[in-house]
């Protein structure tokens, strides 16, 4: 029988209606958005120390 009801789409949906989620999923929805913030702020560090690294190296 439940196979019948729609499935909420999994993971994170940008731009999508939020009201109707609970205060709950919102907050469980913050908390990973502010994680992948995190993630892709250190992915930027290291790209920025890589990109300093080989600017010295190849430095006339």
């Amino acid at each position: 029988m439940d196979d019948d009801l729609p499935k909420k789409p999994t993971g994170i949906q940008l731009g999508e209606d939020l009201s109707t989620h609970s205060v709950a999923e919102l907050t469980e929805r913050m908390a990973h958005l502010k994680d992948e913030i995190v993630r892709v702020e250190e992915a930027i560090t290291a790209k920025k120390g890589s990109q300093a690294a080989a600017d010295a190296f190849f430095k006339k």
